[in-house]
């Protein structure tokens, strides 16, 4: 059985945060979906948010909520470091997504079926190899030095639109859990924070598989 989910990476290093968050040992990773206790929304908008929690002018001061989510809105793109996690729970191998790997990106998985590379990111350099009716994934070695005997998830190309449209409705779920966080933590801000991270993240656009 496989299982693939949608996840952030967890930071090293995390500003302080003024919400309630889950506590996460760094450089692990947290799977979205619509199931998340309210701590791990909260951390996973933590996470999404990190990357302008801090700016020159604050001068040593800590930004409220509001303004952590105002500056996400005014960004270009969200950049969300993640990406797909894929487990065989037969084998226990796992492809986390690599270094420079982000979830905004989750949907270049879908250039798979048509036989094309996909960047999963490096250190570790998790590799997709699409070889007739099977896609090989490999947790390491995409820069070409995986161990020869390691062990690849084997994912059927015919079962990769099934699982894509799985990951979708688990980010949808998820952005109705951070729906709720943001009418409690930053109400003024929630309908663009809300349509922000749907545009961004690619999440309520139709699936187009074929």
């Amino acid at each position: 059985m496989l299982i693939v989910e949608a996840v952030l990476e967890t930071a090293d290093a995390a500003n302080p945060v003024p919400w309630p968050v889950t506590a996460l040992p760094p450089c692990t990773f947290l799977a979205l979906s619509g199931h998340m206790p309210e701590s791990d929304a909260g951390a996973a908008m933590a996470l999404l948010t990190d990357w302008f929690a801090t700016d020159p002018d604050d001068s040593g001061r800590v930004p409220d909520a509001a303004e952590r989510v105002r500056r996400l809105i005014a960004c270009d793109r969200v950049v969300a470091s993640g990406g797909l996690r894929v487990r065989d729970a037969a084998t226990g191998v796992t492809v986390n997504p690599g270094c420079c790997c982000g979830l905004e990106d989750w949907r270049e998985w879908l250039r798979l079926l048509d036989g094309d590379p996909v960047y999963l990111g490096h250190d570790p350099t998790p590799r997709a190899e699409a070889d007739g009716q099977v896609i090989r994934l490999w947790p390491d070695g995409g820069d070409g030095t995986e161990r020869p005997e390691a062990q690849p998830v084997r994912l059927p190309v015919s079962e990769l639109p099934g699982v894509l449209r799985s990951v979708r409705t688990d980010l949808r779920g998820f952005l109705a859990l951070a729906a709720r966080w943001a009418d409690r933590y930053v109400p003024s801000q929630a309908g663009e924070l809300m349509a922000k991270l749907d545009a961004d993240l690619e999440i309520g656009a139709p699936l187009t598989t074929s």
